[in-house]
């Protein structure tokens, strides 16, 4: 709990964000219960501040984007609506959805078929992109972006032929990557990593620069000295805490036990050194009590070195991974461009795309091949005998209803059998079996960082603060675009939350974080990052009521795709697992999403996206 006033955290000044969406509330029992009256608002002036990327406040999976669903959730829609607004509107394709699988489904289609394919994208939100997000502040005449979801092109495994090939057709060259990152800010300013330690976790509130591999980190910890030389030994040499077993078995056992377990009872380290794993978590929110063992020395944490295991960490590609500075938005920005040609200005290059603008006005209009409608919210999809699909959607209040040919569902996975409920029993069970993770990405435009420079951090660790990750975001240099600045200067602080209730099982975990997010609002939300700011660094000079000029706070309660663990999920032949059968073709219609693929990278919505299009080329007689 914060030792400030809300008057000193800054919570009466008057920043973008305040602009509340009144009436916006659905019931607290329901998915999106407890999303009312949430802010959001635009910030400052110059040259697309008015657009959805440089909207304020709470985004995401904001009020205004999600009201209907609960309502879906719960049947409202069972029957396609036979009173919906004539639109007289027949498409080859209808795809519900405009995130990077959408809009990837859409470039795939018009690949097959050619340009003349009459495409309707749907997309509830104000924006495009799904997860991939971009976030703009304007201030001061310039243009500080953020991503506000999916960071990078990065996977632990091989980017398939087809995303590859995808990727060089938006002409993004990721072996570039070294050209563009930006590591001035660090480097000129000699800033490191840092832990801050919280009173409520730790012994007092105390920032420690640098990291467990250097000498002298733990002396530093306010933690009990038996904790501190527990933790020395874990990041040391360890020796075998399994001796008597064979190397087999040892990892027989390590994949059934969590890392929280390895390291109490066969590590034995001090109940009160567990602090210190409490933001330490694998892939997928996993953490320290929901991650198995054998996936934590896996990926090298300590505790395992002295247990003779060869273990394969798996394939690491570090040469394919790029990041622009608004995170993979920049990919959905180049599908657009391609789908809509005219919607952005300029050459549609990797370099260029991040500062061109965009006219939304151009994303839907008669005539074009290609529609992208926003603020569209699918509510029923429904096979019309055995070559047609009717699609019933609401905008504006009204309800609309047109025809398609094929029809692919690239929303995400829990909402499908709401809006399609003729599918098979079975097909339900499996889509309702993974619970996605929720994440928080919020990005903060500071006024300065001197408080970061005096206190010699670039990013802050916070394993016991409500965000356990606190970066300065300058930006890659990418098109021009460049956001490191002085200290004396503006600059964007990403900050990350996976809600979690430690002690569950992880799905269970996952959905109490769903509803953590939707319960808050956004001065919840503002309060703790003053908070948190204050406590960190305050005592290098920063005043969170001066220095924080405008926040943004991505929610997504239906985050990253659920992916399976030793722990929490049976061992199934890869055709009996819930993703498998959850994604089978009904009819005309056809699913793609990372949901599909039980894997959160961009990669793999590309890769569903294109096995959703050949499942209904197929269909069609067509390859």
């Amino acid at each position: 709990m914060s030792l400030l006033s809300d008057q000193q955290l800054g919570l009466h000044r008057s920043i973008p964000r305040r602009d509340f969406l009144n009436g916006i509330a659905v019931a607290a029992t329901g998915v999106y219960g407890g999303a009312s009256a949430l802010g959001q608002s635009k910030m400052g002036a110059g040259a697309g501040a008015d657009q959805p990327p440089a909207r304020t406040g709470l985004r995401g999976e904001y009020p205004e984007a999600v009201a209907e669903l609960e309502r879906l959730r719960q049947g409202a829609y069972a029957k396609l609506p036979v009173d919906s607004a004539a639109t007289d509107e027949q498409y080859d394709l209808v795809i519900v959805g405009g995130g990077i699988s959408g809009l990837s489904a859409a470039h795939f289609w018009r690949g097959a078929l050619g340009e003349d394919q009459r495409i309707l994208i749907l997309d509830n939100h104000d924006d495009f992109g799904g997860h991939a997000k971009r976030n703009e502040f304007h201030h001061g005449g310039k243009t500080y972006l953020g991503y506000g979801g999916t960071m990078s092109i990065a996977t632990p495994y091989p980017y398939s032929f087809t995303a590859k090939q995808l990727l060089k057709d938006l002409t993004i060259e990721v072996e570039r990557q070294a050209e563009f990152a930006n590591r001035d800010l660090e480097t000129k300013y000699s800033l490191r990593a840092g832990m801050f330690f919280d009173r409520e976790h730790f012994l007092e509130d105390k920032l420690v620069v640098g990291n467990a591999r250097q000498p002298g980190f733990f002396d530093q910890m306010p933690l009990s000295p038996e904790a501190r030389r527990d933790l020395v030994r874990l990041h040391g040499k360890n020796p075998d805490y399994l001796p008597e077993l064979s190397e087999a078995q040892k990892r027989a056992r390590l994949a059934r036990i969590s890392y929280q377990d390895y390291l109490l009872n066969i590590a034995k380290i001090n109940p009160t050194a567990l602090a210190f794993f409490l933001g330490n978590g694998g892939r997928n929110n996993k953490r320290v009590d929901t991650t198995p063992a054998l996936e934590a020395a896996q990926r090298g944490s300590p505790g395992f070195n002295g247990l003779g295991l060869k273990l394969d960490e798996g394939f690491v590609e570090s040469s394919f991974t790029f990041h622009f500075p608004d995170g993979n938005a920049t990919i959905a920005r180049l599908l657009v461009a391609r789908l809509i040609p005219g919607a952005l200005s300029g050459p549609q290059t990797m370099q260029s795309i991040v500062q061109a603008p965009l006219d939304y006005g151009k994303l839907d209009q008669a005539g074009s091949p290609v529609s992208l409608r926003l603020r569209s919210t699918a509510v029923r999809v429904e096979n019309q005998g055995s070559s047609s699909v009717g699609v019933a959607y609401l905008k504006g209040g009204k309800m609309h209803l047109v025809q398609a040919r094929n029809c692919i569902l690239a929303c995400y996975n829990a909402l499908i059998p709401s809006l399609a409920p003729e599918i098979p029993a079975e097909q339900k069970q499996a889509l309702a079996y993974p619970a996605k993770v929720p994440m928080l990405y919020t990005n903060v435009l500071i006024g300065r960082w001197t408080a970061f420079q005096k206190a010699g951090v670039s990013r802050i660790s916070s394993p016991g603060m409500y965000h356990p990750t606190c970066v300065l975001d300058p930006g890659t240099t990418v098109g021009g675009y460049r956001g490191v600045t002085t200290p004396d200067q503006p600059i964007v602080v990403h900050l990350v939350r996976n809600p979690n209730r430690p002690g569950l099982p992880r799905k269970e975990q996952n959905r109490l974080g769903q509803q953590e997010l939707l319960s808050m609002t956004f001065t919840d939300f503002e309060r703790k990052i003053r908070d948190q700011f204050a406590r960190m660094l305050g005592p290098a000079g920063f005043d969170p009521a001066e220095d924080i000029l405008a926040i943004t706070a991505n929610r997504w309660p239906n985050g990253y795709a659920y992916t399976y663990d030793a722990l929490g999920d049976p061992d199934l032949p890869p055709e009996q697992r819930p993703h498998v059968i959850g994604r089978r073709r009904f009819g005309r219609v056809t699913i793609a999403n990372s949901d599909a693929g039980a894997a959160a990278f961009t990669n793999q919505a590309i890769d569903e996206a294109h096995r959703a299009v050949q499942e209904l080329l197929v269909l069609n007689g067509l390859t």
